[in-house]
């Protein structure tokens, strides 16, 4: 297992770098390695390390959804106003309702199941999206009118979205039956999720302030370590709860975040985020090679022409989804067409969620995680190369 976890992290590490040096994403070359070193082709993996694989790719999840509440800043929604918070759920929802109806036509799965897939695949990538618009604000492009800060705070909020959505879903298909109480407990989910995390983050917050007025300094390396370990239990209090109250754990941990953020110091949340974000360089790796590791082959080349087409009109109705999010405001066509090309690429989530429905024995759940990977290698790759080519041509400098 030993061998196994350091070919994950040396052999990705590698094929990441390799990749990055001919300007395609790290994140594809991890996934080939995965593929690549898993049971269905080399099968140099050892089988302990793959039976907990589901586990290790939930850990990954945590850590970037608290970078992303520590990354998330609130005001820049505000600023924006109403397109960032409609490019929060409309695309997504628009993508979702697109596999729901061309799903069953050209891949032969049931309704549901199309939407559990679309959750899956209806989720912008963060780990490719958030660093260009972090250098865009860097550099002044398009920052007068705050269209990075928009695109990477909406991106934010319609990632933890779509995973609540993903939950409730994946929960339908399992009892087999469109229940309207699988429904109703979407917002229940979502207003106790925010109510959990919102309590851990003021308790979390009193227990810091309280280490550093008594004179125990807490450093902020320690917080880092119970701030992961309450997020695990928050996600661990959702399963607990399962069948007698809804509670999204996932969201709950962004809105821990976020409190934490709001209440602390300006250098204290930098610090926070930056360590979590040097967590995620590890968690990445293991993140990626594993969801690698998961795919079958044969079910990603049986999919074949048809998830490639279904995987582009589904980009197209998401794309008109973004656009009609910003409908009258004051970007021009420039700008609202670098918005749809930011909302293009797939990745994190799609790593994250795109083998849970194989794990939990889905029938579909083999042609689920192909049709993840396969929007991953075809939308990241071309969505990075998108936005790095088309930034200086379509925002100003300012």
């Amino acid at each position: 297992m030993l061998t196994s976890l350091s070919l994950i992290l040396l052999l990705g590490f590698a094929s990441g770098f390799l990749f990055e040096k001919i300007k395609i994403p790290k994140i594809i070359g991890m996934l080939f390695a995965g593929i690549i070193l898993g049971p269905y082709v080399l099968d140099w993996f050892d089988p302990k390390i793959l039976s907990i694989s589901a586990e290790l790719r939930k850990i990954a999840l945590i850590i970037i959804l608290l970078k992303a509440g520590f990354s998330l800043d609130l005001n820049d929604l505000k600023k924006v106003g109403r397109p960032a918070v409609l490019m929060s759920f409309v695309p997504a929802s628009f993508e979702i309702i697109a596999y729901v109806i061309f799903a069953p036509w050209l891949l032969g799965i049931s309704r549901i199941d199309a939407a559990v897939m679309g959750a899956v695949l209806s989720a912008v990538s963060p780990a490719v999206v958030v660093p260009r618009m972090v250098n865009y604000i860097e550099t002044n492009w398009g920052s007068k009118k705050s269209i990075p800060q928009m695109i990477m705070a909406s991106a934010s909020c319609d990632d933890i979205i779509v995973i609540v959505l993903f939950t409730t879903f994946l929960g339908i298909a399992q009892e087999g039956t469109v229940d309207l109480k699988g429904f109703l407990n979407i917002p229940i989910s979502i207003i106790m999720g925010i109510l959990l995390g919102i309590s851990a983050g003021f308790i979390l917050h009193y227990i810091f302030e309280k280490a550093y007025l008594n004179n125990q300094y807490l450093r902020n390396s320690v917080k880092v370590i119970i701030i992961l370990a309450v997020s695990l239990l928050m996600v661990t209090v959702e399963d607990m709860l399962k069948g007698i109250l809804s509670v999204s754990g996932l969201l709950a941990v962004v809105s821990m975040a976020c409190v934490l953020k709001i209440k602390s110091n300006t250098n204290v949340s930098e610090r926070l985020s930056e360590k979590f974000g040097k967590i995620w360089i590890a968690a990445e790796i293991i993140l990626f090679v594993l969801v690698g590791a998961a795919v079958d082959i044969r079910y990603t080349l049986e999919a074949g022409s048809s998830a490639v087409l279904l995987i582009l009109l589904a980009l197209i109705v998401r794309s008109f989804g973004v656009w009609l999010s910003i409908l009258k405001t004051n970007l021009s066509w420039k700008e609202k067409l670098f918005c749809v090309i930011a909302y293009l690429p797939k990745a994190t989530v799609q790593a994250a969620i795109g083998s849970v429905p194989l794990a939990v024995g889905l029938p579909s759940g083999n042609l689920i995680l192909s049709v993840a990977v396969m929007s991953i290698l075809i939308t990241a790759p071309i969505g990075a190369a998108a936005m790095d080519n088309s930034y200086k041509v379509l925002l100003k400098n300012e």
